[in-house]
């Protein structure tokens, strides 16, 4: 049987992945923060159905020895790196905990596997923010980065580290380059979920407008649940390679809110309002991947459409209120 381990397996992805790989037989690790295990009634929401059949593990991402400890432990067959500091305007605000936990972390597993688990098949979770301001659209893997955020940076360092473990140290080490993918299961904070529940309150007469920043920013929408079996796919492969993962037509928020409110019958230029206060100070107008290395190789393509994906989580709020 073989043994995955997971950072960040208590978030919308990594729940996702969680139960992916316990579908394929595998033993499931992941490392969690030790107050989760102390509150799992407020940190382990969505992966409480899961707990008879994972096994968790505390420790730090700003900690190597804690790191360091549960690799040796666990010895692990693949290791999923998707744990980060991942709420881009948050990055704005405080810098320097984004750059220790996504660049200290990605580093301290990187040595850890290194060296107690050599053999260990590692994916690193990148992403289109690493894009930025982009050269070129489509964007694919020989895209050059221009990260426009703190967040963006430190993808950017934890994709060239991850690269230079495969190439210094013969780790088999992979990136993917995920494009937004969304579900029922996003966090409130991200725009998408702010959307979605907001626009479920609204149905619901909870609350009156919807407050948000550009509307004309455009992104490359997905159902995060198909984007985790990409993520298992690229450490299937017989050499490691990052991938663009995407959907490879882009949306813009205003096409989002739009559609949400359409599906409860409500004009969303009633309630939407633009509030300065959420724009980004870089802001990042276009991104836009194409997945044609991941098709070609992984034969992975998306199924699930944005109409699809905007009505699922509209749904789900409505039914989380009622």
């Amino acid at each position: 049987m073989k043994k995955a381990l997971i950072t960040g397996i208590t978030g919308q992805d990594g729940s996702y992945l969680a139960e992916l790989l316990l579908e394929k037989g595998y033993e499931v690790h992941g490392i969690v923060r030790r107050v989760a295990i102390e509150a799992p009634e407020q940190r382990l929401g969505r992966i409480r159905h899961l707990q008879k059949d994972i096994q968790l593990h505390p420790a730090s991402l700003e900690s190597y020895p804690s790191l360091f400890k549960v690799v040796r432990d666990v010895a692990p067959d693949e290791c999923y790196h998707l744990a980060a500091q991942s709420f881009v305007s948050y990055s704005f605000e405080d810098e320097f905990s984004t750059f220790n936990t996504n660049i200290n972390g990605t580093h301290y597993l990187l040595s850890s596997i290194k060296e107690n688990a050599p053999e260990c098949r590692f994916y690193f979770a990148g992403s289109s923010e690493m894009f930025g301001k982009v050269r070129e659209t489509p964007q694919n893997e020989d895209t050059p980065f221009h990260p426009r955020s703190a967040y963006g940076i430190t993808k950017v360092a934890g994709f060239d580290l991850t690269r230079n473990y495969r190439e210094a140290y013969g780790i088999r080490a992979a990136s993917g380059i995920l494009y937004n993918h969304e579900s029922p299961r996003r966090g409130y904070e991200f725009v998408t979920r702010k959307i979605t529940s907001t626009v479920a309150r609204i149905k619901q007469g909870k609350a009156s407008e919807l407050r948000l920043g550009n509307l004309d920013a455009k992104r490359d929408w997905g159902y995060a649940k198909e984007y985790v079996e990409a993520m298992w796919l690229i450490l299937q492969q017989d050499q490691p390679k990052d991938y663009v993962i995407a959907t490879g037509i882009t949306h813009s928020v205003r096409d989002f809110v739009q559609r949400a409110f359409e599906h409860v019958n409500l004009n969303y230029e009633d309630y939407t309002v633009v509030d300065p206060q959420f724009y980004r100070p870089a802001e990042v107008e276009l991104l836009l991947g194409d997945p044609s290395r991941a098709k070609t190789d992984l034969g992975w393509v998306p199924e699930t459409s944005f109409a699809e994906l905007v009505q699922m989580m509209v749904d789900a709020d409505l039914m989380a209120i009622s």
